[in-house]
């Protein structure tokens, strides 16, 4: 009998389509995946190690993992991903239940990794990042309806906070006509919305080129007739061109919504960051946004307690949220992460001021997005049903103001008729349930 696999994949949706990749090379290898890693033979962590809470996720996972192991359950755990990729031979040093650790360069391996944990060697493997797959085939582990298309690897904008580039290298940008291959081929298959990734998409084709290509390929997206949606993450504020938004102004496929993690407002801190920008200039892209692509949402991302962030700078960045009115926001506690310029940094804020500031800044948040949901009573929104909630009795689903994980859902009654899941319908907004929508199908 064939060995059973499970994985958990940690992280960002980027981290997802390379655990979908390793899924479908263990499946063509003969291996029976199981959707429980608690059920297989072999359990393998697909981890995340972007920051310090990321870590421990996945730390906690391979120790819950490690107690199945110590009783029986499973044979081996493999050790995949960014912390993986970051920490190496430390990761099996630490946690000696541990049977294969290996960077994102022998995910093409992972086959052979597993015949050789299931033949009870110990692994180590961490060959050159660039051997990391752009794409190829994968068994999906989103609902049919919505995909995600990674159109880049690996980062240059070596933000100091950050230690993605230390761990994936590069920017790499997958060739244009192989991303829309994958579009037509996820759009026959039934998927309704498409929704592309890179650690900075606005970035893309750029080293293919010499100039961004986003919007063009945006442009030929719209032109598959299968595709019904486009949603777009990872915008860099200062990349986002007049024809970028031009492209988000006329083509209706693409959801008008838009991720750009913007991390600050003030510009020292910005510097400090390696970001550019500052107050203004972002103040007048939110409002050309919003003035030329109507009803858009904005989703943002900001930290708080970058080191040497005085209190009046932090208090500035709340007065830039609460004006700018972000319909979506994220606030992450700066995290110091090793080898990175700003853990070097002198000035690092204590803990607990860190947290209480981002505390603030999405207790703030809260309030506005209640007060943006209110003022969608009334409205009819096409909803992408999601499911049926037996509690609530009450299907749900999302907007277009709503990305997968990450943002909100609308709830709403069906009537007479009940709607399929992966079905597009309308639905009329009657009240909101702190910062979600309910209605009924229209």
């Amino acid at each position: 009998m064939a060995e059973r696999i499970g994985m958990v994949s940690l992280g960002c949706a980027k981290n997802r389509v390379d655990a979908e990749m390793m899924l479908y090379t263990l499946k063509e290898a003969g291996y029976e995946i199981v959707a429980d890693p608690a059920m297989c033979d072999v359990a393998i962590v697909n981890t995340c190690g972007f920051i310090e809470d990321a870590k421990q996720e996945s730390i906690g996972e391979i120790l819950e993992l490690a107690s199945l192991k110590k009783e029986g359950r499973i044979k081996a755990i493999i050790v995949t991903g960014c912390l993986a990729e970051r920490y190496q031979h430390e990761v099996m040093k630490e946690l000696y239940e541990v049977d294969a650790v290996v960077g994102i360069g022998a995910n093409v391996d992972i086959a052979e990794i597993v015949r050789s944990v299931t033949e009870g060697k110990k692994t180590e493997s961490f060959p050159d990042k660039l051997r990391l797959p752009l794409c190829g085939s994968r068994i999906r582990s989103t609902p049919f309806y919505y995909a995600y298309i990674k159109i880049a690897e690996g980062c240059d904008n070596h933000c100091t906070y950050c230690a993605i580039p230390m761990i994936r290298g590069s920017f790499r940008s997958r060739p244009m006509e192989e991303i829309l291959e994958e579009a037509r081929q996820l759009a026959s298959n039934g998927v309704k919305e498409l929704i592309l990734i890179a650690q900075d998409t606005t970035r893309y084709g750029e080293d293919l080129t010499g100039e961004p290509q986003l919007a063009k390929l945006l442009t030929e997206l719209c032109r598959i007739d299968e595709v019904q949606y486009i949603r777009v993450l990872y915008c860099y504020p200062e990349r986002i061109t007049d024809e970028l938004i031009d492209v988000f102004a006329r083509e209706d496929k693409l959801l008008k919504y838009i991720d750009i993690p913007m991390q600050h407002c003030n510009e020292r801190i910005l510097r400090l960051m390696n970001r550019k920008g500052s107050r203004e200039s972002l103040s007048a892209l939110v409002t050309k946004l919003r003035e030329r692509v109507k009803g858009i949402t904005l989703r943002t991302t900001v930290m708080t307690g970058f080191p040497s962030e005085t209190k009046e700078e932090f208090e500035e960045l709340a007065e830039f949220v609460k004006e700018m009115g972000f319909e979506r926001l994220g606030c992450f506690a700066y995290s110091a992460e090793e080898d990175t310029p700003a853990a070097k940094l002198g000035d690092q804020i204590d803990e607990d001021t860190k947290k209480h500031r981002q505390e603030l800044i999405m207790e703030l948040q809260q309030d506005i997005m209640a007060d943006k949901a209110k003022s969608c009573v009334g409205k009819t929104v096409a909803v992408l049903c999601e499911g049926f909630d037996r509690y609530a009795e009450c299907f749900f689903g999302r907007s277009a103001a709503d990305a997968p994980e990450v943002d909100g859902k609308v709830f709403f009654v069906p009537g007479e008729r009940k709607p399929k899941i992966g079905e597009i319908v309308r639905v009329e907004i009657t009240d909101t349930l702190d910062c979600d929508l309910m209605g009924y199908l229209r």
